[in-house]
């Protein structure tokens, strides 16, 4: 069985259909990679997987659960941990108030604490007693990633933690990864950027307008393959 499951998954924005009847699958430790271009379903395929979509009960399923009727905190509480697009962080906490808002709700013992966090992100201790708005983009995202850290997720679910960042900055939190992995967590990562999906992912699945067009290990597609699933052909 797998970690994580979606089974038939839609989704809707009112009359407006985002998602047709996806099937997907996270083993455990692995990191899978959706990529897809603009308004492909890659966010809401996160928003339905974290609870902020609601849907069918089986049509989202974790450690053999049916989770796809819960809120967000009740998603949380079983260990899912969202890292949203655009970071989300409270102006008017410092760094280390946006971080201690990650465990709130989820009484879990783990590796994860301001402590380990601080030592995966460095900066991040240096400006604890800072407020997060003077922060630069990079430093935000290593934030958004910490608070979702402090839950002690089984699965931490990425949406474009890239977007915006420059590639030095894209560099260094992505060699955060291996780290987070190590401590036994599964990752999705949703991302715009092929190249650096494929250089983390075990398994990729790319959308095209709410549905899978390829999947299955990076390595085994050719770049006319991925670019003809990513624009269509």
């Amino acid at each position: 069985m797998s970690l994580l499951e979606t089974r038939n998954l839609t989704a809707f924005y009112r009359d407006f259909q985002a998602l047709f009847g996806l099937n997907t699958r996270l083993e455990e430790g692995e990191t899978l990679a959706v990529i897809g271009a603009n308004g492909a379903g890659k966010s809401t395929y996160l928003k339905a997987i974290s609870g902020l979509l609601r849907g069918d009960p089986w049509s989202v399923v974790f450690g053999g659960e049916p989770i796809g009727h819960l809120s967000a905190a009740e998603i949380m509480q079983r260990g899912i941990a969202l890292v949203p697009e655009g970071r989300r962080l409270f102006p008017s906490l410092t760094v280390e108030e946006n971080l201690l808002v990650g465990n709130y709700g989820r009484a879990a013992s783990g590796p994860w604490n301001l402590h380990s966090v601080f030592s995966l992100f460095p900066r991040l201790q240096e400006r604890r007693h800072q407020a997060s708005t003077p922060l630069s983009g990079g430093e935000q995202q290593m934030v958004a990633i910490g608070r979702a850290l402090m839950s002690n997720p089984r699965v931490l679910l990425c949406d474009e933690i890239s977007l915006g960042l420059a590639p030095i900055v894209i560099r260094d939190i992505y060699q955060a990864l291996p780290k987070i992995k190590a401590t036994g967590a599964s990752v999705i990562i949703v991302e715009q950027d092929i190249v650096q999906a494929m250089k983390v992912a075990d398994r990729l699945y790319c959308f095209q307008e709410g549905r899978i067009s390829l999947a299955g290990h990076p390595a085994a597609f050719s770049r006319e393959e991925i670019h003809a699933a990513y624009f269509g052909a």
